[in-house]
């Protein structure tokens, strides 16, 4: 039986996460020096580097994006959220189907287009129907004609057929959910035997997360209180059966004194895994 004050927090949790996106989703002026502004996950949102990040166009640029790459592809898809670059590790290769989570304005999913090519499958999902409008107007005004966007809650039911999917990607949006083993064993359910996941997010270096009557949503939100320690978050990933889990980056997000951070060192990591 779910604790019915548990759920209602999860569903607290939930509705503060769409406020947040939609403000950025709604944002019209994508490249301007602000940024995105409204509290997220993004170097211009909380790392101490914003002069650095500037623009969405830099702030993605700081997290791992190339710029050919980001030249490639709707310029209103840039938010400047994120925490890394998943694309870069997947070794995506024609004709496959690739699955991006949280995949907000569709710059993954862009990305992930040009490269399976015309016979392969880029899907978003997103549970925002902001950011769901802004990348299909993206898709609709890029002329991709390989691309999908769905609105589903990830860590309830992805909106894929089972075994479908050769890859999932994501970048800094499993933090955002509040039971990391229910969205890694949808992941599990989605990809076909031997299908790997390629994820960028955020995780703490060994101190837990604030207990639950702590947490503050505008920090959930931002990636911060979400974020599982990274012994904790591998084992998610375990939990849900996956294996050859390794880490393929690994780097300094936030430093514990920085205060935004909530006296824990947070770091960015790319994790990969086989079904």
């Amino acid at each position: 039986m779910v604790n019915k004050d548990n759920q209602q927090q999860e569903q607290e949790i939930k509705k503060a996460i769409r406020k947040t996106y939609s403000k950025i989703a709604l944002q019209e002026n994508t490249n301007n020096e602000s940024g995105a502004s409204a509290s997220c996950c993004g170097p211009t949102c909380c790392s101490g580097i914003d002069e650095a990040a500037g623009s969405p166009t830099q702030a993605a640029a700081v997290v791992g994006y190339e710029t050919t790459e980001l030249e490639s592809v709707p310029q209103a898809s840039i938010l400047g959220v994120g925490c890394g670059a998943p694309v870069k590790f997947a070794d995506l290769q024609k004709d496959e189907t690739v699955v991006d989570l949280g995949s907000g304005a569709g710059i993954d999913v862009f990305l992930s287009a040009r490269k399976v090519g015309t016979e392969g499958r880029a899907i978003g999902i997103d549970f925002t129907d902001e950011m769901l409008e802004r990348a299909r107007r993206n898709a609709k005004e890029g002329g991709y004609t390989n691309v999908d966007f769905r609105k589903g809650d990830i860590e309830e039911a992805i909106p894929a057929d089972e075994n479908s999917a050769d890859v999932v990607i994501s970048n800094c949006v499993i933090n955002l959910t509040t039971d990391k083993v229910k969205a890694f064993k949808e992941i599990h359910r989605i990809l076909k035997s031997g299908g790997r996941l390629v994820i960028s997010d955020l995780v703490s270096d060994g101190k837990t997360p604030p207990p639950k009557e702590s947490i503050d949503l505008k920090k959930w939100s931002s990636c911060i209180d979400g974020a599982l320690t990274k012994d904790d978050y591998i084992e998610s990933i375990r939990k849900a059966s996956f294996q050859n889990i390794s880490v393929l980056e690994e780097r300094t997000y936030l430093e514990e004194d920085t205060p935004e951070a909530g006296g824990r060192k947070l770091i960015s990591i790319v994790v990969k895994a086989v079904k």
